[in-house]
């Protein structure tokens, strides 16, 4: 099914929604997380009518899917929770981005023969835990405000830290960027990035002011979300990290009182659903998108670059975020070890990655054996990790820390 066109699209669109109302309807009583259940539907049904495979754009996932994801997210953190564990998310966010990217580049080259910036290729798609997978996994498990904070904003931010380092890895790769180059190319799109996202939020935050009528002030949300991601984007900035900036700083406008409580209701259940709905859409076409007979010839790949993306998950849960948790004086500072395991269950891949390889230009060499990797490991860490995240997660905490 090729999605070139708007009647295109709304066909998509309803046939989509109507799949995912009834997935709602039922993935209560079968136990099986919605998630899951969605990109196994997805799945089967592209299998049992393969005109229902689709051949989305990859700048759709991007563009439509990704900005309220984030922006939802960003405006519910809770900023005290944030800056306690800022020193986490930072870690995780780029230095664990880049880390676990490298894993990859040299599992892949050392057990599966591909050559180096190839893997780092792959790496650099892989590297980032999905938004949509995780933000969704922790709202039904209702974790503890903390750990909730904790997972959530890694997923955000290294989620646009991935794709410039997928960009700057693209740009070595076909037009010879020298490392030096490379550096400097990730840090300034990171930081004008955010700020780009901080000047929107700060603006928003005083135009919502000018308005007591709740609808112009969810307006002024959605323009924010949206049109921060495509300013960003334009200047070729992340709009990812853009939009969450600006979430952020605006939720806390908001929470100041720069907007009614009528608005803030509206928002919050606006936003709400509207984060529900696009999650499931995702999900679904994740499903649809991947073509299980294609993944056979890239089984041996895609193992090895599953083991490395899970050794380097557990590398900077256990081996560095733990270990310097560890070292903190207070107590209350530290993340429990039973938090970890959460953490490192949470690792999965999604929608940025799928996006990612879909996006790979046709000169990429070996480029179809790159999507068919990603997309493998991508489709074990959806639906396996899923399926193991709410026992690790019973087993892992407290009753009493389980809202």
């Amino acid at each position: 099914m090729q999605v070139n066109s708007a009647g295109g699209l709304v066909e998509l669109f309803v046939v989509l929604v109507a799949i995912a109302t009834a997935a709602g309807l039922v993935f209560r009583r079968i136990g099986v997380p919605y998630t899951v259940l969605l990109v196994v539907v997805g799945l089967g049904g592209a299998l049992v009518a393969p005109e229902l495979h689709v051949d989305v754009p990859s700048d759709v996932i991007l563009t439509v899917f990704l900005p309220g994801l984030v922006f939802e997210s960003g405006y519910r953190l809770n900023v005290g929770e944030l800056r306690r564990t800022s020193g986490a998310i930072a870690f995780l966010a780029v230095p664990g981005v880049i880390i676990t990217a490298a894993i990859v580049a040299v599992v892949l080259a050392l057990a599966a023969g591909l050559p180096p910036e190839l893997g780092f290729l792959v790496g650099a798609m892989l590297a980032a835990t999905d938004p949509a997978a995780v933000i969704a996994s922790i709202k039904r498990l209702r974790a503890p405000e903390r750990l909730g904070t904790l997972i959530e904003a890694e997923s955000v931010f290294n989620d646009g830290t991935a794709i410039v380092i997928f960009t700057v890895a693209l740009a070595a790769l076909t037009g010879g960027l020298s490392l030096v180059d490379a550096a400097i190319d990730l840090i300034v799109t990171v930081a004008v990035s955010a700020a780009i996202g901080a000047a929107a939020g700060y603006i928003a935050g005083r135009v919502v002011k000018l308005t007591d009528d709740h609808l112009i002030e969810l307006s002024i949300t959605l323009v924010l979300a949206y049109g921060t991601y495509v300013l960003a984007d334009s200047l070729h900035m992340s709009g990812i990290i853009s939009t969450v900036v600006a979430a952020i700083l605006f939720g806390i406008y908001a929470r100041r009182g720069a907007m009614s409580e009528r608005a803030r209701e509206a928002v919050e259940t606006v936003w709400e659903f509207a984060a529900f709905m696009l999650t499931a859409l995702l999900f679904l076409l994740i499903g649809l998108v991947i073509d299980l007979g294609a993944l056979g010839a890239a089984a041996l790949p895609i193992v090895w670059g599953l083991l490395a993306v899970i050794g380097a998950r557990a590398l900077l849960v256990y081996g560095m975020i733990g270990s310097a948790s560890r070292l903190l004086r207070s107590p209350s500072q530290r993340i429990p070890r039973g938090w970890l395991h959460v953490m490192t269950a949470a690792g999965m891949r999604g929608a940025v990655a799928v996006a990612l390889a879909l996006s790979l230009p046709a000169s990429v060499p070996q480029r179809e054996l790159l999507i068919e990797v990603t997309f493998g490991i991508t489709l074990f860490t959806l639906v396996v990790q899923g399926l193991a995240l709410d026992p690790i997660v019973r087993r892992s905490l407290r009753p009493e820390e389980v809202v």
